[in-house]
This record gives C-alpha cells, structure tokens and sequence, in this order.
C-alpha cells in the first residue's frame, strides 16, 4: 500500500489503493462529499436518499456469509449515506480506482463495448456495482438484483444487462480478487466531533445513555433524515461493526439473528432457513441498500412501513434488548408503542432478534407499492399459517402501512382458527383483514386502497397455495 504525502496526519482510509487522511469528516460530512472533495468525482450525488445508485463505490467487508476462504467482500453501497468518518481504517474502491482509459476493467470494457454509457452520469455507480457482483465468492451467473439500486435515466438498460451477462470471471492475479482471500479490514476505534466507533459494548451503551446520542450502523435511514431534512443528533455511535450484535445461530428451538447484521449479511447466512424472509429481501429497497441496512436499524427506527416487521411479526418474533441494566427480551407485539416509539429506553440497543421454531409451513409476503421493486410499501401483510386436514389450526398475520406502527391482525387470526382452508371457510377472515388497523390516506395510497387491498391478500394467498400444494 502506497501513502499519499498529501494526506497528513488524521486516521486513514485506504483509496484505491493508497492510504489517504481521513481530514475534516466529520459529521454531516458523507463518504460521498468526502471522496468528491478529495478528487475521486466519479460517484456523484443523485437523489441523497439511497434510491438512483449514482454515487456507489465498493468497500472492503466481511465475507457476506462467514466463509473462511474468501473471507473479504467488496460489497457496493451507497456512499451518499455512509458517514465518512466511518470509513477509518477501511478500503474503499471508486469507479477511478477500477481500471484506467488505457487498462479498463472487465465491467468498464463490456460497458463501453456493448453502448452501455450515454450520458454517463450514471455509469460510475453502475460500474461499482457490477464489479461487486463480478467479484462476488461463488458466483455463476449475473444476478441482475446486483443492478437494482442503480438508475440509469437515458433508459439504456439492455446494453447494460448486455455488458453484465457478458462478464466472465476474474482473472488469475486479478488484484481486487485476490484481495478477497486475506482478513478484511478491522474497524478500530475512532472518534471525530460528532461521531465515534466505540470500543466495545460497553463503551457502545455508555455513550447511548448520554443525552442526544443516537446509534448508527448502516445509516440508511439516518443518512436520509440527515441529507434531505437536515437532521444532526448531538453524537452518533457506530455500532455496526459490534461484535456482539453481529452472531447468528440455529438451534432446535430457536433462530437468533444479530441486529448489526446488514439485511445482505442477514439473508447469506440463513441460506434460506426462514422461507418468509426470503420472500421480503428481494422487495426491500435494493441491494446497495440491503448491503448497508441492518435487521436491528429496521426495527429500531419504528418506522409504521418497514418490510421486516410485518414478517417477523407473523413469524412471533422476539427482541432481546441489552443495557446497562444487561439483557432483557421483549416480543415483538408489544415493542412498538407508537408512531417511531417503542420499549427500548435511552442507553439500550437491539442485540438480537429471536424466531421461534418450528416454522410455519404456509408463509407468503404480500407488498403493495407502485414498483414492484425498490419502493416504498403501501400496504404490507405476511402471513404464517399452519393447516391440518385442510382446516387453519394456526394462524399469525402481521401488517405494515395500515397504523401509526407494525400491528398483529389478530381479528382476522381467531377468525381463521379452525376455519376451512376455502373461499367460504376464509370470508369471516378475509372481512375481519379488510378492516384492520387505521389505515390512512396519504401520497402513497387512500384509506380505501389500502382496506381493499387488504382484503384480497387472504383469497390471494389461498389461491397461491392451491397452486404451491
């Protein structure tokens, strides 16, 4: 690793290649403006809120599923969201640092050749992302998923898909794939007015009990809060990178999730152990943003929209809370209080989220938006239902988009116990769905909307189960 002799003293943040100081980042300061103002003005800044993909760039992470021979990922992510003080110690690749005019990367070669650049303001972020679904461990074929944070607005999609079907593998000595095979970069402690990556936990719940502090891992939702409304918590605390928030485990009983785990991270390791979840993190955001946003952040924010909460409603979920006082767990029906309220006090953090087993073996995820993909719901509900017999003898249905939080549509669960699994057994049910919650009208749906589309999920997961049997 070279050292620029521009940098000067400062912690550092390995960029393309080279260790540069990570000056005046402070927040609100974004790794986006960070990197733009040192001369890396590839990514730029679209929309400020994680939707167009314009400014992704590639970090250096732990392997998304814990594997040992590849235990580095270039993960691609948003940099219009991270804080750069978060980037202390890390290794960041922009599109710059890819290949050269005279030496294009594969991705950049396949893009110029095939027409996949007009404008090209796009075209820096498309690059990073391809590039971390080029190098992604074990990959065979191109998952267009990679692509879908990414918004190109000359409408040049097909040379785009084109160029990223064409892409072959790394090729031997390949400097970025190598990279992968070697630890990833640690995430010291480090602390710049504003911000601060603690040391451990305990430090992580001290600085959490001081007024005005507030968590931060992903930044997703805080990024946004901070770029379009100006929001500026007194101190953010970096917890993404915790240890202890970062375990999964599976034992006969139960399914733990750490709350510091990106969605990404979230859904590699359970290799498709909770079939609920896997049909929610297609139709969360995008991958950029599932690559940064954490179940526990999800949970956290209260957010009455969320995608996970619904899911892990139906799936009985519970919380285990840690603070100063040590651990408690507390289900996931009574954790929310109100609109972004909840249990948790001041100096507390989600550490885990816990799903019971056995699963239930009826589940689906039903969200309405106006895209089918990267968008914001309307209405969510999923369900988990288990039958017997062809009669409901279990039934747990949560929703999203219809109260001032997440609710349990417990109404229409009685009215399924014990009801026959048919388009008569299930009307009660389906009347009672109609009209749960409080359903309002907003930009995203009226009230009416809302309370109908709710009353087609039943018969619409009837008739998808008769076609699944």
């Amino acid at each position: 690793m070279s050292t620029d002799p521009a940098a000067g003293p400062g912690a550092a943040v390995t960029v393309n290649g080279a260790a540069r100081a990570l000056v005046g980042a402070q927040p609100p300061v974004t790794a986006l403006d960070w990197l733009r103002g040192i001369g890396f003005t590839g990514a730029k800044e679209g929309c400020a809120e994680g939707e167009c993909g314009a400014c992704a760039v590639l970090l250096a992470r732990p392997s998304l599923d814990g594997s040992s021979d590849t235990p580095t990922e270039w993960t691609a992510v948003n940099a219009c969201l991270v804080p750069a003080a978060a980037l202390a110690g890390q290794e960041v690749v922009t599109a710059e640092g890819l290949g050269t005019p005279d030496a294009l990367h594969p991705v950049q070669h396949e893009l110029a050749v095939r027409g996949g650049s007009q404008c090209g303001y796009c075209t820096p972020g498309f690059v990073c992302s391809m590039a971390a679904e080029f190098y992604r461990p074990g990959r065979e074929a191109f998952d267009h998923h990679a692509l879908s944070g990414n918004l190109c607005r000359c409408t040049g999609y097909r040379p785009i898909v084109e160029a990223a079907e064409a892409l072959g593998a790394p090729a031997v000595g390949d400097p970025l794939a190598s990279r992968t095979t070697t630890p990833p970069p640690s995430a010291p402690p480090h602390s710049v007015p504003g911000w601060v990556r603690p040391a451990g936990l305990d430090e992580a719940l001290a600085l959490l009990g001081e007024p005005g502090a507030v968590a931060v891992a992903g930044a997703t939702d805080l990024g946004v809060e901070a770029n379009l409304r100006g929001s500026r918590p007194r101190l953010l605390v970096a917890v993404d990178r915790l240890e202890e928030l970062r375990t999964t485990s599976v034992d006969d009983g139960v399914v733990e999730i750490g709350a510091a785990l990106s969605l990404s991270e979230v859904e590699r390791r359970l290799a498709g152990r909770i079939p609920l979840l896997d049909e929610v993190f297609p139709q969360f955001a995008s991958r950029l943003i599932r690559n940064g946003a954490t179940i526990g952040g999800n949970l956290g924010t209260g957010s009455p929209i969320g995608d996970l909460p619904p899911a892990l409603l139906a799936l009985d979920a519970e919380l285990v809370l840690v603070g100063p006082a040590g651990e408690r767990t507390v289900p996931l029906t009574t954790f929310f209080t109100g609109y972004r309220r909840s249990v948790r006090q001041p100096g507390e953090l989600i550490a885990r989220i816990r799903v019971p087993l056995p699963l239930a073996t009826t589940t689906a995820f039903h969200k309405i938006a106006k895209r089918r993909f990267d968008d914001i719901s309307s209405v969510a509900a999923a369900f988990a239902l288990d039958l017997a017999d062809g009669v409901v003898v279990r039934a747990a249905i949560g929703l999203g988009g219809v109260a001032a939080t997440p609710v349990r549509a417990t109404a229409a669960e009685q009215a399924l116990l014990g009801a026959a699994w048919t388009p008569e057994g299930i009307a009660p049910a389906v009347r009672a769905l109609a009209t749960a919650g409080t359903p309002i009208d907003d930009h995203r749906a009226s009230a009416a909307y809302r309370a109908a589309m709710l009353g087609q999920s039943l018969p619409r997961l009837l008739a998808e189960s008769a076609v699944t049997r």
